[in-house]
């Protein structure tokens, strides 16, 4: 899907799974996020995030289950090429808008 508006959320849990090396679960994503903000987080809300961005086609999900009687299966995400393109293209508008905002402006409004 082409041109879809992101929400902060999305663009968040988005940009932590593109800063994370190879395929993530879905505690890797919340680490990531905690670690980056310094706000806990509310798992479940990633998860859902994370499954609506899969149907939205920007994150691909895998089922693993792990050989030798490990932990239970797990799901692990990564970005599809559709994902880096909307990352980028939010990048993009808000690089846009930002440089529209002069800093003294700011401070007469703060």
């Amino acid at each position: 899907m082409a041109n879809q508006y992101l929400g902060t959320f999305e663009q968040v849990v988005l940009l932590a799974l593109a800063g994370i090396e190879g395929d993530a679960d879905g505690m890797s994503v919340v680490d990531a996020i905690e670690s980056a903000t310094g706000r806990e987080l509310s798992v479940p809300a990633v998860y859902v995030t994370l499954k609506r961005l899969v149907s939205k086609g920007l994150v691909r999900c895998e089922v693993r289950i792990e050989e030798g009687g490990g932990p239970p299966a797990r799901k692990y995400f990564a970005l599809e090429p559709a994902g880096v393109q909307e990352l980028t293209r939010a990048k993009t508008m808000l690089d846009s808008l930002w440089a529209r905002v002069r800093p003294e402006a700011l401070a007469e409004k703060a």
